[in-house]
This record gives C-alpha cells, structure tokens and sequence, in this order.
C-alpha cells in the first residue's frame, strides 16, 4: 500500500495515545500540521496588499503569497476568507483555527506560523462528522469530495448522501467520537470536518492530527442568523474549488429570506425547545439563529430576555425556569432535530405532567421538528415558512419541517 510505512507508524502512535487516555495521563500534543508547512516565520496581523486601503487592517501576511481582497460575507460573522494571488485562500474560522488552502500543484509557502493548518487540494477523501455541512456539499455539487462519514446511512435525511451512500461513495468510519483511525489512514484521509461535539472528545481531536490528518471544526451554529449558517457553503466551497457554485446558490437562498421578511409580526409567543433525560429542558438562548427565524416568521422568542454566562447556543433550564416562562407561550416547537420526535400530547405529558398547564397544549398549538431539520441548512426559509403557518394557522401539508403533536 502507498502509505504502509506512515499506516503502521500511525496505528502505533494511536495505540499509544489511546493506552495513555486509558491510564489516565493527560497527553498535551501540539495538534499536528497534516499537511502543514515548516513552523517557521510569522503571519503578521497587518495589511498585505500593496494598496492598504483595499485590505482590512488584520489581513494575515504570508510571506511569498500577495493578498488580494477579503471575501464579503452577508450574513455568517463566525469565519472570514481572505484570498492571495495564485488562487490560495486563507480561511480564519473563530476559536477554530487558521487553515491555508493551497491550489492543487502549487507550493506550500516556505515560511509559514505554525498555528496555521495547510490544507493541500485537491481534498477528495474527506470524512465529515459535522451533519449540517452535508448539504452544503450536495448544493455545489461536491460529495465527491467526501469519503468517510461519522453517520451511518440510516442517520442520513439528505436524499443525496443516502444515495452516495447506498453506491459505496461514501462509507461510515466511525461516528465522531469513536472513528476508526485505521479505516482513516487506509483512505488516505486528507481532511476530518467535525462539529463542536468533537470539543467533548478532545483526545479524539488530538488523536486524529496525530494520524497527520488536519481537522477543521463547523462552527456554524454560533451564527445568529439563519443565513449565517448556510453562507457556510462559501467557506466548504473553498475547499473544493466551488466559490462561483455557492455564491450562485447563496444568493437565491438570501433572496428567499428577503421574501420572508416581509411577514407581519403577530405578536404571538414561541417556545422552541425538547426535554433532556435528566428532566431538565433545553432551549436555545436569544442570539441564537432559531430565535431570528422566529423573529423572521412574524414571532417572538418567548425566551427573548433570557440572561446566561454559558457559551453554547443551547442552555439546559429546570421545568420551573421554563415553565415561568413558557406557560403561556402561543406555540410549542419540540425539538426533535436532537432527542427523539414526539407524534401525540400524551409523550410530552409523559415527560412531565406540568405541560397540561400551557396554553399552547390547551389550544392545540404544539409542533414537533423533523429529525432532518438540523441536517437541511440549506434550505432554512422553509423552516421559517413552517413557523410562520403555524403562527397563522396555515396549512399543516404546506409545511416541510413541522408537524402537529395531537
């Protein structure tokens, strides 16, 4: 095999990292470059192009590259693109890290900061544990880029990643915090994309840029806009070579939310939330994007003013906090995106009999997501459109995500 040598070595090292967990000792290996350049020199935080005024003032510097301009984004604030002559482009991703793309055939510049991860194209093994960037892939037309996932085909509800699937094109590897190592390197894994659940398993992380394979990790959910989430197809477009495909497809998205702002603010309440094993209940905090495409909708937050110090988007309350608050909410929306859907009024009085007290329960007005809904983002203004209908008493077959729990 191409790669014996580095595949023996690589098992050899998992082992030993896993052993290590195993006993307990704290391993603090810097995250590996994969396909890191030499840590060397520095990317300065000043403008790199000849005009500065045509470059933000923390444009990265990188010797032997000329930096052009920096991608504008709408919507998402949580990555930032900056693109240099010759087609490379370095992708600036919040609390997650500096990554060069660098052409396929091009050189990787010979002095570079060690904190920046090279990402050398083309990346057509990639193994994504990161649900929601699924779809983003399909939009432009870009699976083939992916090999391994971290879900198995029955965990799928995008009809292109089934199919995929169902071919052999993409092939399970392990579900995020578990992956088979091995099964990466034998694909010569060029590229692992996790979602924030990855923070849970850090040694997992670790584990996996010991193996020399970079991870980059989606933050998409920190986005407070629901365009923010899915102007994350520019940034997996620039992996792949797909920068003209997303922009043509994000502007259509824009374009249909701007249809949906018009709607009228009804006025009414909505609570979006599910219930942990635990009791407790999980809602989503106000900067969050599904209190905006409530606002979107024509509602409000019913949790608008909540106050937290927590950095997740979600927050865990006691049935009392929620209860204080949502009792008289217009709308229930269960989450089902993360715990399991609910089909009837009696599973949510199953969970805690105090639901029988809210007004929406009473009137008939409780909703339950799709367990595809946190996978779709790219489509978000049909959510928006589902909770708009429900605020107004649309048309339940109308609707996409939602259905009514009786």
């Amino acid at each position: 095999m191409k790669h014996t040598t580095k595949r023996i070595s690589a098992l050899f090292l998992a082992l030993t990292l896993l052993l290590t967990v195993m006993s307990g000792c704290g391993s603090t290996t810097p995250a590996a470059a994969g396909a890191t350049a030499a840590p060397t020199a520095a990317a300065a935080e000043v403008p790199a192009a000849e005009d500065p005024a045509a470059a933000p003032a923390d444009a990265p510097v990188i010797e032997g590259l000329t930096f052009t301009e920096e991608s504008p984004l709408k919507y998402a604030t949580v990555f930032r693109l900056f693109r240099y002559e010759g087609g490379y482009t370095l992708i600036r991703i919040d609390n997650g890290g500096d990554f060069l793309v660098v052409p396929e055939g091009a050189a990787v510049p010979a002095k570079m900061d060690s904190s920046v991860t090279v990402l050398q194209q083309p990346l057509d093994k990639i193994y994504l544990a990161a649900t929601s960037a699924m779809s983003l892939f399909a939009a432009v037309d870009a699976l083939d880029h992916i090999r391994l996932t971290g879900t198995r085909e029955s965990g799928w509800y995008i009809d292109a990643a089934v199919e995929a699937m169902q071919r052999g094109d993409i092939e399970f590897a392990g579900k995020y915090s578990e992956p088979d190592y091995e099964r990466l390197i034998d694909e010569e894994c060029d590229l692992a994309i996790e979602s924030t659940m990855i923070y849970h398993t850090p040694k997992v992380k670790e584990m996996i840029e010991d193996l020399g394979i970079p991870v980059l990790v989606d933050r998409s959910s920190y986005e407070q806009h629901p365009l923010g989430r899915t102007e994350w197809i520019k940034l997996y477009a620039a992996l792949v070579g797909k920068d003209a495909e997303a922009a043509e497809f994000f502007d259509q998205q824009a374009a249909i939310i701007t249809q949906l702002e018009g709607f009228e603010n009804t006025g009414k309440t909505v609570a979006f939330f599910f219930v942990n094993s635990d009791g407790s209940i999980v809602i989503r905090k106000p900067t969050d994007y599904i209190p905006k495409m409530i606002e979107l909708a024509g509602g409000r937050y019913a949790f608008e003013n909540f106050v937290t110090d927590q950095t997740n988007t979600s927050v865990s309350v006691t049935m009392e906090t929620f209860y204080g608050t949502a009792v008289d909410a217009d709308v229930l929306i269960y989450n089902a995106s993360i715990d399991a859907p609910i089909s009837s009024i009696s599973e949510l009085l199953a969970k805690d009999a105090l639901f029988a007290d809210f007004k929406a329960v009473q009137e008939g007005n409780v909703w339950c997501t799709g367990k595809s809904f946190y996978q779709a983002t790219d489509i978000v203004g049909e959510m928006i459109r589902d909770i708009h209908l429900a605020l107004t008493g649309g048309a339940e077959s109308d609707m996409t995500f939602l259905t009514r729990v009786s």
